[in-house]
């Protein structure tokens, strides 16, 4: 559930927030709460707003995934926040915990995703499919515990699951997520996945911007992981 305390950034026409884990970010057919709609009855709350709150949602990240979201307060924030997205203008770091550590430890991948949209799932193939879709990312090893590498993943195109599916085809499957190959499951039933950051030109004052997002609170791995590249 979205509480103010996650909100990274907010300005009169954009607001950043580090969603938890399990969180929906729109709603589905499942019927349950969102985001999208928690935020807009927060906002509508706290601004005394008469009307509709105005909420657009720029980007998703899977429900199992936690970190930065990126919403538009203005429909002029939205459109042209959707027109970087497009030209890939919005710059989006994710941080992985992986089960083996990549070889080799940085680089590029490039896959094609065909996804099973019965199974919720996607596959990633080496060579073009008819039905795939190009899926580019690039990658680098930020660090290595006992079990558990830290991997940085820079996404150069967005495909269903594709993250969870690239690293899983080079033998890296993310911790938890049994979907793509985990050993076992998370306590909180998600996975280690998480959206770091994410770094764009502000729609309306044209200033850069780069928000981080904390890993999750109460994950001791993470926090290793957190502290030692504070440490570097």
């Amino acid at each position: 559930m979205f509480r103010p305390e996650d909100i990274l950034y907010e300005d009169n026409h954009l607001l950043v927030v580090n969603k938890h884990c399990g969180d929906l970010v729109q709603p589905d057919p499942s019927g349950e709460s969102a985001l999208e709609d928690q935020i807009k009855a927060f906002l509508k709350v706290r601004d005394a707003k008469p009307g509709a709150v105005f909420l657009g949602v720029v980007h998703r990240i899977d429900r199992p995934v936690s970190g930065a979201v990126l919403f538009a307060k203005s429909s002029k924030a939205l459109t042209r926040l959707n027109e970087m997205l497009r030209e890939g203008r919005i710059r989006k770091i994710y941080w992985a915990l992986t089960e083996q550590t990549p070889s080799p430890e940085e680089g590029a991948l490039r896959h094609f995703i065909v996804r099973d949209a019965r199974n919720n799932r996607s596959r990633a193939y080496d060579m073009p499919k008819p039905e795939g879709k190009e899926a580019r990312l690039c990658y680098r090893t930020l660090g290595r515990g006992t079990h558990y590498t830290l991997v940085e993943v820079e996404l150069q195109t967005g495909r269903h699951h594709q993250i969870r599916a690239q690293l899983a085809k080079i033998g890296c499957p993310i911790r938890g997520d049994l979907k793509y190959g985990a050993r076992r499951s998370n306590p909180d039933g998600g996975i280690s996945l998480h959206s770091r950051s994410v770094a764009f030109e502000h729609p309306v004052r044209r200033e850069e911007l780069v928000v981080t997002a904390p890993v999750p609170a109460g994950d001791n791995l993470w926090r290793y992981f957190e502290e030692l590249q504070a440490t570097d």
